[in-house]
């Protein structure tokens, strides 16, 4: 699944439908857990599993992962990167900040979105084209949008948020998406894959001088799964896109 959503330069780890062992974890982060029930343990201890791998995967050693004002994970220095984790999947994503200044990641189940979410976390426009995606624009396959979109937002905000180190509403970045054609004769890989662009909208609490007015992603559905996920690259020329 990875190297359909980042780049080679970017190291990948995931588990699916897996835990790790609770003893993987450094004494650091074990004393954030306290108290908390088996679900949380798994995927926390599980997630942090993965970062250490993508760490070996750049050649370093295994260090905590302790989280931030905002939930964020706390990389060492010279290093960017984002987790995610849902119901039988969790990942991470590691680059050195020569590479990418920041990364966003997020999966989900790819099934609807629970009743009386959409209406919150997404604009008309998007609803509209969401429609679209329903009634058949992407071809033969299913596709629950909703998620996509919740999950491409998700993945927005994680890149966003180490920029910018301000909240970013789910109503103030626009998306929308684009499905490439599976190659003929193609029967292993993803289900579906494709782009998508988050354009930032004058509502958002955007610092002066930042030098991006979107950011550009990939999505995979996959194995019940939807993940999506944003690299921008140290070189990034900021998006002319309106």
């Amino acid at each position: 699944m990875p190297r359909a959503l980042v780049p080679a330069t970017v190291a990948w780890a995931e588990a699916v439908r897996s835990d790790a062992e609770p003893d993987v974890l450094f004494p650091e982060e074990e004393a954030l857990l306290g108290r908390s029930v088996l679900k949380r343990r798994r995927e926390f201890t599980t997630v942090r599993a993965c970062a250490r791998r993508a760490m070996a995967g750049l050649g370093l050693p295994p260090v905590p992962v302790l989280p931030g004002k905002r939930g964020e994970p706390g990389w060492p220095k010279g290093l960017v990167g984002s987790m995610t984790h849902c119901d039988g999947y969790r990942a991470a994503a590691l680059a050195p900040a020569t590479v990418a200044r920041s990364i966003g990641i997020d999966a989900e189940p790819h099934a609807p979105l629970p009743d009386g979410v959409l209406d919150v976390v997404t604009l008309a426009p998007e609803r509209e084209r969401g429609k679209e995606i329903a009634d058949g624009a992407w071809g033969d396959g299913p596709v629950h949008w909703d998620r996509l979109l919740f999950s491409a937002k998700e993945s927005v905000f994680k890149a966003w948020y180490p920029l910018a180190r301000r909240e970013l509403d789910f109503t103030e970045a626009e998306l929308t998406f684009e499905a490439e054609p599976r190659p003929a004769g193609d029967t292993g890989g993803p289900d579906r894959v494709g782009t998508f662009h988050a354009r930032l909208l004058p509502s958002a609490d955007i610092p002066q001088g930042f030098p991006f007015t979107g950011f550009d992603g990939r999505w995979v559905i996959h194995d019940g799964f939807v993940v999506t996920a944003i690299v921008v690259p140290t070189a990034t020329i900021p998006s002319a896109r309106g």
